[in-house]
């Protein structure tokens, strides 16, 4: 316990060296016309999209977790820091490692899951993305979201269709394997598109009021650089935290909106912080609370699973 706070305190050190830097003076600036109470109701509707996202995670592996969502609560407060904090993705790793120490959920099987997670929330983004964007054709809107839409319901509906793959050479066996273990993945959840939609709307919203009050513009003008930024937040390769991506994502949506890049870029990066910031805070938090594991040897709750890959 020691060990982690220590670690913690070393973290938030680095962090406030960083920011008492004076050209982060201007974000400072960006968050004084906000009102603290803003700024809790802010943190409250983000934690309340990690327990949307702890839920689906309850809801997927219902048979595995034992109704356990302080636990499951727990692995996605851990992966979201890691995510900022690791650069390139790579704090992807963190959700099937902690399922596996957590609850002797194979690798394999985890990480299709968190395939299947992240296809979902492109789906989802996408599809707000073409309804909100400024400027676009109305048949255009209209083609990309019915094209999102049917390649959603497409996909996992092609992953359980019966294929001879085990019997075309060993590269192509292994990929039919894979494809059976995304197939479980896609049939698992019940309400995994309710518990996606419901996230990503609530996210959305309340990160478009924060914008738009960093902005001092209407929510309309602003909605559009959020979803801009967690359009480029998305992509495979990212830096340290996402820094630079998710701020020229939001400016140059924002572009659109009539917000010069300047504006849109301060903006992007005091809001990117706020977010940062309250991913690290709670993730820190749920460090400090080790769960019970699952895996033979210690204390379960729940049937013990057998330790595979």
């Amino acid at each position: 316990m020691l060990k982690r706070a220590a670690s913690i305190i070393v973290s938030l050190a680095l962090l406030a060296w960083v920011v008492s830097d004076s050209r982060w003076k201007m974000v400072g600036d960006a968050f004084a016309s906000i009102t603290p109470g803003a700024f809790a109701a802010v943190a409250l509707a983000l934690f309340v999209t990690y327990v949307l996202r702890a839920l689906r995670v309850c809801d997927e592996f219902r048979d595995e977790v034992h109704g356990r969502f302080g636990a499951c609560l727990r692995i996605i407060l851990i992966h979201n820091a890691m995510i900022n904090v690791v650069p390139f993705r790579g704090g992807e790793t963190a959700f099937p490692l902690l399922l596996r120490q957590v609850f002797g959920i194979p690798i394999m099987r985890a990480s299709a899951s968190l395939l299947w997670f992240r296809l979902q929330d492109a789906f989802v983004v996408g599809v707000l993305a073409l309804a909100v964007w400024p400027g676009l054709h109305p048949s255009i809107r209209v083609a990309g979201v019915t094209a999102l839409i049917a390649a959603a319901w497409y996909l996992p509906r092609w992953a359980r269709a019966p294929h001879d793959w085990a019997g075309r050479g060993k590269i192509v066996a292994k990929l039919g394997r894979l494809r059976d273990v995304f197939t479980e993945a896609t049939g698992r959840s019940r309400y995994g598109w309710w518990w996606t939609i419901a996230n990503w709307s609530l996210k959305l919203t309340v990160q478009g009021w924060l914008l738009a009050m960093l902005l001092g513009t209407s929510f309309s003008t602003a909605f559009p650089g959020v979803v801009g930024a967690e359009g480029a937040a998305i992509l495979p390769v990212q830096g340290v935290a996402g820094f630079g991506t998710y701020e020229a994502g939001a400016a140059a949506a924002l572009l659109t909106s009539g917000i010069a890049m300047k504006s849109g870029l301060q903006a992007a990066l005091a809001l990117h912080l706020f977010i940062f910031c309250s991913a690290i805070a709670t993730g820190a938090i749920a460090w400090l609370f080790p769960s019970k594991s699952t895996l033979p040897g210690n204390p379960a709750v729940g049937p013990a699973r057998k330790p595979s890959l």
